[in-house]
């Protein structure tokens, strides 16, 4: 995967988040908007996925909108990320030791990283914004998991469950789902809720979560 850095390489915070060519088009907005909101110095790894469906979903589900299926590519990709940060030498990261690592992301990437926070105990803290937590199996997975994670920040557009599509029309249950499954599990957490519907601005978004997961740590 190509990495685009973003920040001060040098800063103890690392955020890493998984994007595509759309969301590459929107990072300095969202780098600015994270320093506006936190004051924080920082370092942004953004990984570009090469398949967002497959690199992205921890199992195979059928297509929801569209005909493109998911695959089942997330360990992988995962797998790809710690290989990144253990295979860099100290010089390549600034210095490793004594940083503090968040994982984050918008739609899919925001469940993408809140599966990882699941599966790893590299991650202080997950910014899932907007996940795609209508992923069918997922809202059982985290009851059967132990999040690795101490905080959760997970938000969602008022209207995004307004929808026809039946399958995505539960996000809001599953969302609010989500939260009471890491509250009970002990994670520090909360669940916002943004005006507008999933396509409405997601760096902002994105933003405002990994200021809340930064604010946590």
């Amino acid at each position: 995967m190509k990495v685009t850095k973003y920040g001060n390489i040098e800063a103890p915070v690392v955020l890493i988040q998984m994007v595509d060519d759309h969301d590459l088009a929107f990072m300095e907005s969202e780098v600015a908007e994270i320093k506006r909101l936190t004051g924080q110095d920082f370092c942004l790894y953004a990984f570009a996925v090469n398949s967002w469906n497959d690199d992205l979903s921890p199992w195979k589900a059928p297509a929801v909108f569209g005909k493109e299926d998911f695959g089942e590519g997330a360990l992988e990709t995962l797998e790809e990320i710690l290989r990144y940060f253990q295979d860099h030498s100290d010089a390549d990261l600034g210095g490793s030791s004594g940083k503090t690592f968040i994982i984050g992301g918008y739609s899919l990437a925001g469940l993408f990283a809140l599966w990882a926070g699941y599966e790893t105990d590299m991650f202080s803290a997950v910014a899932a914004a907007s996940p795609s937590v209508w992923f069918p199996g997922f809202a059982d997975y985290m009851k059967e998991h132990e999040p690795r994670v101490s905080a959760v920040y997970l938000s969602l557009g008022d209207k995004e469950e307004k929808t026809r599509n039946p399958v995505m029309a539960t996000v809001g249950r599953r969302i609010r789902e989500a939260q009471e499954t890491l509250a009970g599990q002990g994670s520090r957490t909360t669940l916002e809720w943004n005006a507008g519907n999933h396509f409405k601005d997601a760096d902002l978004r994105t933003a405002k979560a990994f200021a809340w997961a930064m604010e946590q740590l």
